[in-house]
């Protein structure tokens, strides 16, 4: 199957800092590139376990007696690592987003340019699909989610449409989404525009906001001190939660001090700005342009 290439591979891995025989996890396995780079570095008795929830993935699961293929969101890191006696974790890697594969598969519901059902499910086995948002949610819940998870400034007039023309009957697929859609498009953003409420949806479908903060948390439990957390993100949401988890070892609010004035963190920037892709490799690969990658190490 038909993966992208994995966007700062070099600069990720380097990012884990593998020294031989360890106990790696690369938590968005998807079309295995990163993990194939990791197991480039990794000494003949280490480990790397590869999380991927979409059972398209399974189909790239790497031939190397060293790997292990978990069919699960990587919001149940810490479950299964334990399961594996693979606590504590040297390294950690994860490339958040939807792979290019997913975008192109127009049955997925992902993609603006392929016709296909309202879906958007990572988990094919879970029960909450785009359509259900679209034709169940209430005009509040629908406003939130798309001035929360797409920054949709007009979200009060799309919602307007929405629950308009559902009245008529059930919207099931991206097409008609994006036809209900174009009344609301401001001319030469459309294609922006869609994006953010493609996005704002499949966050919501995935749940994408908690299983990253539980991954973070966890990830925290799970590392040994002095273990690394390397993280690619692509959009402002997930970034903000990735540079104040790093930050102040926490989501929101002030960094918190000890009696003595001490920082209470957790982890130790590696790189205090994020490392983004060269010219180069944005030129060749889409998918780098939003792309922003944080390192620590925990304390």
């Amino acid at each position: 199957m038909e993966y992208h290439n994995p966007v700062l591979l070099h600069e990720s891995v380097d990012g884990m800092n593998i020294k031989g025989d360890e106990i790696c996890v690369d938590v968005t396995f998807g079309g295995g590139g990163h993990s194939k780079e990791i197991l480039k570095r990794l000494g003949e008795g280490g480990k790397l376990f590869g999380f991927d929830q979409d059972k398209d993935a399974e189909r790239n699961a790497l031939e190397d007696g060293r790997f292990e293929l978990v069919k699960q969101n990587f919001r149940y890191l810490k479950n299964f690592l334990r399961f594996h006696q693979a606590v504590p974790a040297d390294c950690i890697l994860a490339d958040l987003g939807v792979s290019s594969h997913q975008f192109n598969e127009g049955e997925r519901g992902f993609s603006i340019r392929f016709e296909g059902p309202l879906d958007m499910r990572m988990n094919q086995g879970g029960d909450l699909t785009a359509e259900k948002i679209i034709n169940d949610y209430s005009e509040e819940d629908l406003i939130r989610i798309f001035r929360e998870y797409g920054e949709v400034k007009n979200a009060g007039k799309l919602v307007f449409e929405i629950v308009n023309t559902r009245e008529a009957g059930r919207i099931k697929r991206t097409q008609e989404l994006i036809e209900i859609i174009e009344d609301c498009v401001p001319g030469k953003f459309r294609n922006k525009y869609l994006a953010q409420v493609f996005q704002a949806l499949r966050i919501e479908v995935n749940d994408e906001m908690g299983a990253l903060k539980d991954m973070l948390e966890q990830s925290y439990e799970v590392l040994k001190p002095g273990g690394r957390l390397s993280v690619i993100t692509y959009h402002s949401l997930e970034d903000r939660l990735v540079k104040n988890f790093f930050k102040k070892g926490k989501f929101e609010g002030e960094l918190e001090k000890d009696f003595f004035g001490n920082p209470q963190l957790r982890f130790k920037q590696i790189n205090r700005k994020p490392i983004l892709p060269a010219e180069e490799e944005i030129k060749n690969n889409n998918r780098a342009r939003s792309a922003k990658l944080r390192v620590a190490e925990k304390l």
